[in-house]
């Protein structure tokens, strides 16, 4: 935790998990940005921003949804490297920068992080906020990282 101005609390979080795929097949999965409200419980919906829909400059609002708390996140693509990395800036009520990254560990088997540094506004609670919020955060990102495993998985032994 970090105190980013008065108000405002930084934190990170870092998960991952091992999926049973190449990079490529991973990559295929969510380079459809639209397509993550199907495996992150707390995406609501997704509505574009620009034309642009995949690589670096596309802008997109994500409703969000984390129990009763409901926001608009404003975010922005940052990095674009397939079957490698996806970066994303928010720059809404949240504020901060993600990445998924993908890395091959061995025959037909993905490590996929992620990463995200998070500025919570005051009104989420401030440094009380993010000792609640990080744990909740983390164990609903391990939810959504194991709803991905299970689509690309299941989406492999059916090919």
């Amino acid at each position: 935790m970090r105190v980013a101005s008065i108000g405002e609390v930084s934190t990170t979080i870092r998960i991952a998990t091992i999926i049973d795929a190449q990079p490529a097949t991973v990559w295929a999965a969510i380079e459809d940005i639209g397509s993550h409200v199907t495996w992150m419980s707390d995406a609501e919906s997704i509505t574009f921003r620009t034309q642009q829909r995949a690589g670096v400059g596309t802008a997109y609002d994500c409703r969000t949804r984390i129990g009763p708390i409901r926001f608009v996140d404003a975010m922005s693509i940052t990095r674009w490297i397939p079957n490698v990395a996806m970066g994303v800036e928010h720059r809404g009520v949240v504020r901060g920068s993600g990445v998924f990254s993908l890395r091959s560990v061995g025959n037909e088997r993905t490590r996929f992080s992620w990463e995200e540094t998070l500025l919570f506004p005051w009104w989420f609670g401030g440094p009380v906020g993010e000792v609640f919020g990080r744990p909740v955060l983390t164990r609903l990102w391990r939810g959504n990282l194991a709803r991905l495993k299970r689509v690309i998985e299941g989406s492999s032994a059916r090919s």
